[in-house]
């Protein structure tokens, strides 16, 4: 009985954690030459452009700052995206649809936009 308590109290505590490492990676733009790497510190996500094939000048951009998980059932996290047509970030919705696929919802007054984003194992080119 007490094993399988501590087994469950184990599963609720580490199931937040599963979650972080999920949204950690490497990412490409479902339509877009882009990619992006997550990466988890204390808790709190960002999202960095690591190959730009459009636009190469926004490698090392930090596009996505202070995500954090909001609803661990609904796999969401909340931050901000960097929107290149304003200049700013803007508050943004993240929802992983799969442990590979994440759609990022963007709100700009009466407008939103969402982007999906497949995880990817490496970069174009990478592979030896």
């Amino acid at each position: 009985m007490r094993i399988g308590i501590l087994l469950s109290f184990i599963a609720m505590v580490s199931a937040p954690l599963a979650l972080a490492q999920e949204i950690t990676g490497l990412w490409k733009h479902a339509q877009e030459p882009g990619w992006i790497e997550i990466e988890m510190q204390e808790g709190v996500a960002k999202g960095t452009v690591v190959r730009n094939d459009a636009y190469p000048e926004r490698v090392g951009r930090e596009i996505l700052k202070e995500l954090v998980l909001a609803d661990k059932d609904k796999a969401l996290w909340r931050g901000q995206v960097y929107a290149e047509r304003l200049g700013e970030y803007k508050d943004a919705d993240i929802i992983l649809a799969t442990s590979d696929s994440l759609q990022m919802k963007v709100k700009v007054g009466f407008m939103s936009r969402t982007i999906n984003w497949v995880r990817v194992e490496e970069l174009p080119g990478q592979s030896e």
